[in-house]
């Protein structure tokens, strides 16, 4: 396949402030290709497309389309040259007080609409047309901030189909979707690659991109490592290439528990369909609750830290009923969360690291009236080396860093709070081998200091290989409980769909 009738970028580079973000990357797609781009948090993965998308501007370096050089000035430009992205974080792409069909044909109203009035019956047949490309129902009335996570992400794909693009980028697009709509977007990818779309795939779950994918692009710290045929690597030849090492293992060691019940959780109800769970937490214990895309994981523990109403139950830390009310109070209860959407939930993205690391614990740093700066930079640089945040100083942006980063920072803000019970929400979604490794460290460390986890995930590989005892859910109900080194994922995955009641 020649790069004529394709998308070529040669010698990319991308400088901020003095800091090189992308040093002379080349990187190609075709016409009816579905293009791997796989690299570690920080590799420079998402700068290199939004320069391609027009949301950046490169520093140096060609953009060819058909062999014709391309300047792609802006997102609306790039949109016209056929060059379309779905974005990770799926809440930054969509306006939550509009409907699902104001959502899908939103350039279509602001840019190609000729006229005052509106043709709403033509636009929501348009729309419903998209969504059936993609293979979802989804009422076109409903306000798109009502959808669910894997909802907002069809109905964002469901844009990209229906703008016609030529090459579309898809940025981590199955980090919210469930086994049975995942196999509902790689069969769009396929017959939009049949139909001539270059697909550039953005992944850190190489199982999909080995199933799905022709080729692979790696990229390590800003610099291309290579561009290979898929059927002639592996994972593990994968990995070795964006880590620069072999992977011995993908978990660190465990602890043991200690034999003495932390937290006690009964007859749980609430808000979000959660229905009579309950389980128990050891000092020192890691809990896996496992399940699929909507099973009820994240309701549990938004209940647990007051985000979301008790219907009914009780929860007991070290034999005392605690009242998680609101997080304020989880927060004094010694509970800490870390939510599965982190741009919207975890961390104030336009504030810096060292804000957001010391925000949910301000008073630990004042002395009276009075903020004491040396004690928030200190605990903040702390912070930052516990977590192993890549950044240039606890003053950066948290905008500014990978999503891995971010992530670390959602999780170093707690390291500081001494709880007793850590809430862990799917915490390495949209995060590479070799930082999740990094992660499962913090948290065994954690455990080792006698705290509770708690650690929500639909990867059961996760679940079997970071936690000391398990659950699933399934319809907001909870599992038996299963010992993980007794069990397995198939075991664990016919529970999460409902079988073995």
């Amino acid at each position: 396949m020649g790069n004529e009738s394709g998308l070529r970028m040669q010698g990319i580079s991308k400088y901020f402030a003095g800091v090189t973000a992308l040093e002379s990357v080349d990187f190609s797609v075709n016409r009816g290709e579905v293009h791997a781009l796989v690299g570690a948090n920080g590799a420079g993965k998402s700068t290199l497309m939004k320069i391609l998308s027009g949301a950046y501007q490169k520093s140096a370096g060609l953009v060819f389309l058909d062999g014709k050089e391309l300047e792609i000035t802006s997102p609306q430009e790039a949109m016209q040259q056929g060059i379309v992205t779905v974005y990770q974080e799926v809440d930054v792409a969509i306006v939550p007080s509009l409907s699902v069909a104001e959502n899908i044909m939103m350039n279509h109203i602001a840019i190609d609409q000729p006229s005052a009035f509106m043709n709403w019956k033509k636009i929501k047949k348009s729309a419903a047309d998209s969504l059936k490309e993609v293979g979802i129902d989804i009422d076109l009335n409903r306000f798109a901030g009502g959808l669910t996570l894997a909802e907002k992400q069809l109905m964002v794909i469901a844009r990209a189909v229906h703008q016609k693009a030529k090459f579309l980028i898809l940025d981590e697009p199955t980090a919210s979707l469930s086994i049975e709509e995942c196999n509902t977007l790689f069969t769009i990818v396929k017959r939009l690659s049949s139909q001539g779309v270059g697909v550039i795939f953005i992944s850190h779950r190489l199982d999909e991109i080995f199933g799905n994918c022709d080729r692979i692009t790696v990229l390590k710290d800003g610099r291309l490592v290579g561009n290979y045929d898929i059927a002639n690597e592996t994972i593990d030849s994968i990995v070795e290439k964006m880590l620069g090492k072999k992977m011995q293992n993908a978990f660190p060691p465990l602890s043991t528990p200690q034999n003495e019940v932390l937290m006690k959780v009964e007859n749980l109800s609430g808000e979000g369909g959660v229905e009579n769970v309950s389980f128990t937490v050891n000092k020192g214990e890691i809990i896996g609750i496992g399940g699929l895309v909507g099973g009820g994981k994240t309701e549990l523990l938004k209940l647990l830290f007051g985000v979301t109403e008790l219907n009914s139950g009780e929860i007991y830390l070290n034999g005392k009923k605690v009242a998680n009310t609101s997080p304020t109070k989880a927060i004094k209860n010694r509970f800490a969360l870390v939510p599965e959407e982190r741009r919207r939930e975890g961390v104030l993205v336009h504030e810096t690291i060292e804000t957001n690391i010391t925000l949910p614990t301000l008073s630990n740093f004042c002395s009276g009236p009075f903020m004491v700066k040396n004690r928030i930079n200190q605990s903040s640089r702390e912070s930052i080396r516990k977590a192993a945040i890549k950044s240039s100083s606890e003053r950066q942006f948290v905008n500014n860093l990978s999503g891995g980063n971010q992530q670390k920072v959602a999780i170093a803000k707690w390291l500081i709070s001494d709880a007793d019970i850590y809430l862990f929400d799917e915490p390495t979604k949209g995060v590479d081998v070799g930082s999740k490794y990094e992660i499962y460290s913090l948290i065994i460390e954690l455990a080792k200091m006698g705290k509770g986890i708690v650690y929500a995930s639909c990867e059961f590989d996760e679940i079997l290989g970071l936690s000391n005892r398990a659950y699933i859910m399934y319809s907001g109900k909870i599992s038996k409980p299963f010992i993980t080194k007794e069990t397995n994922e198939e075991e664990l995955l016919l529970y999460s769909t409902g079988g073995m009641k």
